[in-house]
This record gives structure tokens, C-alpha cells and sequence, in this order.
């Protein structure tokens, strides 16, 4: 056999890579330092767990951890990575389980909690934007805690009951939004994910820390990802706070900056700090002559205009001119290799844009002159040439940018509005067909939006931050994963335009926007204090917390919240909306319909205000009422999934339960993730005699929503209605296991052991539901019966 590898079984990356890494130069002893640690026992004292690089934009640190990471590789290392665009601690760990299932290595566990997250995220954004939940009310937007159990789904529901009150009773109210909700899976997962999240990772971390030799987790750029990062990776090293790591792990961090000292100072004996400096001139000339440029003049006129950073040395040694122009710019020096002017002013114009691509590049480029995007991004300074996201490396852009805003302000700000007025056409091609309260959490319109907005605010800094702060409060409202891009946006403006007001804002948000802290409490603060909205703007900020506040439980701050607003803005049919569903969540449901008519005098035609009545008067045990307001919604809005369900539990009281099957059965057409729907219709088949059915549902609803206790106990139920009482006994004991405090599993159950001859522990169980939620009349009603007939038989006897 020869030798020599047969070049198929090489990718063309592998074959990129491998040369890459030859022409390497520099950085030995930092190369050296990672290499030795793999050799010292975790034990041994001088073994580092954390390796932090530092240093200034283009000295050289991707190139370095890069390396590290093929190093890491090379000693049998499990080798994943943390991408600069990661927007929350979810995000992170569901882009690590990706790669280590890549590797052969499934986070098993962790994957299974993410898709409950995912799911639960889903769920919650069909409501984030204006109204409590309408089925079960608030199940769906709390991704399906009565399904969970959180809420009883028999005994509440059925009986017309407001769950906001049952669950205030069964323990305080449990089931709100954003707030705990005990052994309830979703509902943690939405109120503290990282939380939820993370012993999960820890322990499959663990586990695959058992199969091999080491496992090194990368986090570049992470000036990017720092303020979302450094306090879970704090904690996650703080001994007993989220499980034990592996000690085959390492940690490797690259950022312009040192480590926060406050947050990393329990940690320092853990970290190596690797502080790069610009390369020296024998390691920068090694470079240089690794690329063919031998010329001595050539040389010293790189060295002078490089200052030693790698990225710099390297563009200009793709670009090599003649020495002796002293006058010349780094820009002038990135751009000397191409002798065409208009091709050089193209290039000077693409910087514009943080991210290019063949349309971008028309638009970008002054009229007249030619775009020619697949040479334009073959530029040695272009990084993700592609990948479809193609930009210009930081320490290139940034100074052509600046030439580009003094040399001409009249041509920067016309070149930023033609391209604002781009990123305006496909954010709103992106929005047809969308629900505008719902677009900030579509990808493609969100960056199609901030784009727009970014080249605005560059065109116009003070002029155009009104408008941007107006967007931010839709973005702090329906999503904290768009608040933070946006909040990063205007920092980025900041900075490329010069502009310390817009620089403030961005910092200042960002400081607000942590996913460490999930709501937008302190950003609306600062939109209310600083933003120098109109009236309207403000009660718009005012109606979004009010909905923060709601889903935190605070509902006299809630209903402050709108009644600020309606002071403000008395012809805001969302701030109507708004209180309402706050006083229907505390028991108000006249004062609640009130606010509704309100709301739809203002906006008649507003499908999500006519469910809520809907939803007010099926809580007040109004059935024809509730299902006329939903027949209505429905026919305004016939794709919601939301008002389908509603309607069918509000036609199953009514005895009609083959429209009742219908809903439910549209209704998980049109969202097959609706468990909620899945465990009514179960229960509605159960009721029927179709015991399969119903435990088909409940097999799907459970893979959804696996630890939802509710769910076990309408499966107990099933088991129940068909004589199967030991198997229902089973089933609520495994509800109960999940969720100690749930009263209605505990009733249920009860009449379990009824059937089984168990008085005694039957009423046992009635006693415990009882003191869980001493409102439950029917537990009362059915622990009186048990305990007569009890007598009657002992008098009997």
C-alpha cells in the first residue's frame, strides 16, 4: 500500500484545514503551555481546568484556539464549540449536544429536556404578545401547565371553575406565568431554563467524561458571549451548585478583554490566563516568507503599517506594495493589491454592511460602479466567505468605516439609507402572512429588522433613536433573545458611528437584557426613564410590563401597569385588553368584561380581544355565552388553535361532543405540540368509551411533555372510567410522585380505592386534597358520601 493517504477519503475541509495549520506560525510557547497540560494529572496543582486567552482584535486569537482545539483532538479530546452568535444558555447547550451527537457522544437526557424547552418556548410565544391563555387559561402560554398537573384537568375545568383559583388554593398560585410551579417540568423550564437545564448537562457531561480521554469546550469572541456566559460558568465551576464536572474537562475562553475579577475570583487557581501580544518581528517576518513575500522593502513597509497583528500581516502580505509611500493608510494598504479604482471603491463601500451577500453587495455599492460579489468576498479580510454570512474581519472594517463617515458624511449617510431602505423591503417580504405580534421571534424578519434599523441609526444617530427605541419595546415584550440582539444592535451602531448616546443606550440595555434574568423588568425601566417617549410610546412600555408583571404573578403591579398607560393613551385597546385579563386572573371577571368591551369598541375586528371574552365567560360558568364570543373569534382569526380549543371544551359542557371532538381535532391540526387539547380530547374520548384513543393521546402529550403529572392523572382517569382501578391507583400515584400537592390526583384517585373496597384510604385521600385546597367542594361532597356509606355498613354489621 503506498504511503501516501488516499486523497478521497480526505474532505476538501480536512485538506483546508491541514493546510491552514502548516502555515501556522507563531505562538509555539502558548502552543507548548496547552500541549503540556494534557500531561499533568487533573490532580496535580499546576494542571488548569480554564485557559483564557486576551488580547486586542486581529492579534491572533481564533488562529490560536484553533490550533489548541486540533491539539486537543490530537489527544483523543471530545472538542466542541461555543459560537459568538449564541443568545442564551439554552441555545449553548443545545449547539454542544448537536456536536457531541456529531461525535458518537448524545447528550441523551439533555436533548429530551431541550425539546421540552423548545416546545414550551413554542407554546408560550403563541401567547407572549397579548392575552392570557385561552384554553384552560393558563396552560398553553405556560406550555400546557394544566396538562402538567399544576392545574387539576378534570376537576377545574370540568366543573367551570377558575383554575387561577384552584391553583391559588392548591398550594398559592403555582401556575402563573414565569413563576415556579413545583415538579412541574415546562413550566421551570420556562420560568429558570438555566436552572432546569443545567445539573442535566452536568450529569450527561459526566457520563461522556467516562468514555474518553478528555473533553475541551472552545468559547471564542467571547467579548460576545461574556455577558451571557460568565455567571453560568461561574456557577457551573462553584462546587455543589449544579452537580459535579468531570475533571477530564477543560474550559477554553478567547476575548479582547481579561475575566470579570469580581465574578472569576473564587476560580483563579483554576485559570491560566494566556495574554497575546502583537507578534514580534522574527515571528511576523517567519510569516510573511511563509506566504512568498521575500522583498525586503516589501517587508519593512508591512511591518510598519501591521504593528505586528497577525490578521494585518496577513492582509497586507496578500496585498504586497512598493515601500516609500509614507503618507499611505492601513485602508489604502488593505485595498493596494487591486489596481482597478472601482473595484477598490466597491470593496471601500462593502464594509458598510455587517453581513454581505450578492443583493447586499448591489445595493451597497455606489451607482455605476460594478458589484463584483464573488471577488469581493475572496478578499484575505472577508471571514465566512461561505457560509452565506459573509462579513469583513473587525480590524479591517473599522477603519474603513471611519474613513468612509469623515471623508464624506453626505455620502455615508446616503449609503446607509439605501441600504436601511434593503434590509426595510425584506424585513417586511418576511412579515407577510406573520402575526405582528409575534415577528420579533422569527429569525429571518428579526435580523432583516435590526439590519434596517442598524443602518439607520448609522445614517441618522439622534434622528432615528426614537424609532429604534419604540422597536425595542415590541422586542422586550414578545422575546429576550430579540431584546438582546436589539439592545446589541445599538451598541454596534454606537460604536461604528462614533455616537455616545447611542453607545450608552447599548451598553445600558445589554447591562438590563442578561439571561441570567429572563425578564425585561429593568429594560422597560430604562425605556420609561430615559427614552423621551410621546405619551402613546410610553403607555406602549407601560402595556409591555404590565404583561411582564402579569406573568410574574405581580398583578396589582400589573394592573397599575395598564392603568398608567390608559391615563396616558385612554384609546389603547391593548392596555384594555391588558387589564382585563388581569382582573379575570383575580377573580374580577365583571370589572374584566367591562375592560373588554372597551377594547373591542376600539378594535372590533382584534380576534385575540373577542377570545378573551370568550374565555372570561366560559370561566363564569356562561357556556352559550362563551361559545357565541369564541364562534366569533374564531371566524376572525379560523387559525387559531387556541380558540378551537376553548370552544370544544366550551361545547363539550354543552353537551355536544361531537363538535367538541372537532375543535380538539382542528385545533391539534393546526398545532400538533397542543398537548393541552391532546389530554382534553383524551378525556373526552375516555368519557365516550374509547379508552384507545384516549391513551393515544395521552402517549403523545406525555413524549411532549414527559414529567407533566397531569397527564398521568387523566391517563388514571382512563383507567378508572374502564373498571381498571389497580392501574389507576398506579397512574395517580406516579401523578402524585411528580406533584405531591396535587389536589385532584389526590381525589381522584380516592374514588380509585373506592372502587377497589379501600375505604380507608380513600378517605385518606380526600382528607389530604382537602387541606391541599380547602375550597374543593367536590372533594368535600365525595368525602362526606364515602364516610356515610362508611357508617351505614358498620351499622349494618
Amino acid at each position: 500500500m503506498s504511503a501516501t493517504a488516499d486523497p478521497r477519503r480526505l474532505s476538501l475541509q480536512q485538506i483546508a484545514e491541514a493546510r491552514h495549520s502548516a502555515a501556522f506560525v507563531g505562538r509555539a510557547a502558548e502552543l507548548d503551555l496547552f500541549r503540556a497540560n494534557f500531561d499533568v494529572p487533573p490532580q496535580d496543582a499546576r494542571h488548569r481546568f480554564v485557559f483564557h486567552v486576551h488580547g486586542h482584535a486581529g492579534v491572533g486569537k481564533t488562529s490560536l484556539v484553533r490550533q489548541w482545539g486540533q491539539a486537543a483532538e490530537a489527544r483523543g479530546a471530545l472538542v466542541a464549540w461555543v459560537e459568538e452568535t449564541a443568545e442564551s444558555v439554552p441555545e449553548v447547550l443545545a449547539s454542544l449536544a448537536a456536536q457531541f451527537a456529531g461525535r458518537r457522544r448524545p447528550l441523551k437526557a439533555l436533548d429530551r429536556l431541550l425539546g421540552v424547552h423548545q416546545r414550551a418556548l413554542h407554546a408560550a410565544a403563541r401567547e407572549a404578545g397579548d392575552g392570557e391563555p385561552s384554553p384552560g387559561a393558563l396552560a398553553a402560554a405556560q406550555a400546557g401547565l394544566i396538562a402538567a398537573g399544576t392545574v387539576p384537568v378534570v376537576g377545574a375545568l370540568a366543573g367551570g371553575v377558575d383554575p387561577a383559583a384552584v391553583a391559588r388554593g392548591a398550594g398559592g398560585l403555582r401556575a402563573a406565568f414565569g413563576g415556579r410551579a413545583r415538579q412541574q417540568e415546562e413550566a421551570r423550564l420556562l420560568a429558570e431554563p438555566v436552572r432546569a437545564l443545567t445539573p442535566v448537562f452536568v450529569t450527561e457531561l459526566a457520563r461522556v467524561a467516562d468514555t474518553v480521554p478528555w473533553i475541551v469546550l472552545f468559547c471564542d469572541t467571547y467579548e460576545q458571549t461574556a455577558p451571557l456566559l460568565d455567571g453560568w460558568l461561574t456557577e457551573l465551576l462553584t462546587p455543589r451548585r449544579h452537580g459535579e464536572l468531570p475533571a477530564n474537562l477543560v474550559l477554553v475562553l478567547a476575548g479582547r478583554r481579561r475575566l470579570d475579577p469580581v465574578r472569576w475570583a473564587a476560580h483563579t487557581r483554576l485559570i491560566e490566563e494566556v495574554g497575546l501580544a502583537p507578534f514580534t518581528e522574527p515571528e511576523s517576518r517567519r510569516l510573511l516568507n511563509a506566504q512568498g513575500v521575500v522583498d525586503e522593502d516589501v517587508v519593512r513597509e508591512v511591518l510598519r503599517l501591521s504593528g505586528g497583528l497577525p490578521v494585518l500581516v496577513s492582509t497586507l502580505a496578500a496585498n504586497p506594495v512598493a515601500a516609500g509611500d509614507a503618507s499611505a493608510t492601513a485602508v489604502e494598504r488593505f485595498l493596494s493589491g487591486e489596481e482597478d479604482p472601482d473595484r477598490r471603491a466597491a470593496a471601500l463601500a462593502c464594509a458598510l454592511p455587517r453581513r454581505l451577500d450578492a443583493d447586499l453587495v448591489a445595493v451597497a455599492v455606489p451607482e455605476g460602479l460594478p458589484g463584483p460579489h464573488d471577488w469581493l468576498i475572496e478578499l484575505p479580510f472577508v471571514a465566512g466567505r461561505h457560509s452565506g454570512r459573509a462579513r469583513y474581519h473587525e480590524v479591517v472594517r473599522a477603519p474603513m468605516l471611519r474613513l468612509q463617515r469623515l471623508a464624506s458624511p453626505q455620502t455615508w449617510c446616503a449609503a446607509h439609507d439605501r441600504l436601511a431602505d434593503a434590509f426595510a423591503a425584506r424585513r417586511d417580504a418576511a412579515a407577510e402572512g406573520g402575526d405582528p405580534d409575534r415577528l420579533w421571534t422569527e429569525e429571518g424578519w428579526r435580523e432583516a429588522a435590526l439590519d434596517a434599523l442598524y443602518h439607520r441609526l448609522c445614517a441618522h444617530p439622534r434622528a432615528a433613536l426614537p424609532d429604534a427605541l419604540r422597536a425595542g419595546t415590541d422586542a422586550c415584550h414578545q422575546d429576550p433573545v430579540a431584546a438582546r440582539h436589539w439592545a446589541r444592535t445599538l451598541a454596534e451602531a454606537g460604536e461604528d458611528t462614533d455616537s455616545a448616546v447611542l453607545r450608552d443606550w447599548g451598553r445600558d440595555l445589554l447591562a438590563a437584557l442578561t439571561d441570567q434574568e429572563p425578564r425585561a423588568t429593568a429594560a422597560f425601566g430604562l425605556l420609561l426613564t430615559r427614552a423621551g417617549l410621546d405619551d402613546t410610546g410610553r403607555a406602549a412600555v407601560l402595556v409591555a410590563r404590565g404583561w411582564d408583571r402579569f406573568r410574574a404573578v405581580e398583578f396589582d403591579a400589573a394592573l397599575a401597569d395598564h392603568g398608567r398607560a390608559l391615563a396616558l393613551d385612554p384609546r389603547s385597546a391593548r392596555a384594555y385588553q391588558g387589564r382585563a385579563v388581569t382582573l379575570r386572573a383575580m377573580g374580577a371577571h365583571e370589572r374584566a368584561l367591562a375592560d373588554l368591551d372597551r377594547a373591542e369598541a376600539l378594535a372590533p375586528d382584534w380576534a385575540w380581544a373577542v377570545r378573551e371574552r370568550g374565555e372570561t365567560y366560559r370561566r363564569m360558568g356562561r357556556a352559550r355565552e362563551a361559545l357565541a364570543a369564541l364562534d366569533r373569534a374564531h371566524a376572525l382569526d379560523p387559525a387559531d388553535p387556541l380558540t378551537l380549543g376553548s370552544r370544544g371544551l366550551v361545547r363539550q359542557r354543552l353537551g355536544k361532543p361531537e363538535a367538541a371532538l372537532d375543535d380538539f381535532d382542528r385545533a391539534i391540526a393546526l398545532w400538533p405540540e397542543y398537548h393541552w387539547a391532546l389530554v382534553r380530547r383524551a378525556h373526552l374520548r375516555s368519557v365516550r368509551g374509547d379508552p384507545a384513543g384516549a391513551l393515544a393521546d395521552l402517549d403523545r402529550a406525555a413524549e411532549l411533555a414527559p414529567r407533566a403529572a397531569g397527564i398521568a392523572g387523566e391517563r388514571g382517569d382512563v383507567y378508572r372510567n374502564a373498571g381498571r382501578y389497580e392501574e389507576a391507583v398506579t397512574q395517580y400515584g406516579q401523578a402524585l410522585a411528580l406533584d405531591p400537592e396535587y389536589a385532584w390526583a389526590h381525589g381522584s384517585r380516592a374514588l380509585a380505592y373506592e372502587g377497589l373496597g379501600r375505604r380507608g384510604e380513600a378517605l385518606a385521600d380526600l382528607d389530604r386534597a382537602l387541606e391541599i385546597a380547602p375550597e374543593y367542594e367536590w372533594a368535600r361532597q365525595q368525602r362526606e358520601r364515602i364516610a356515610a356509606d362508611e357508617g351505614r355498613d358498620r351499622t349494618a354489621g
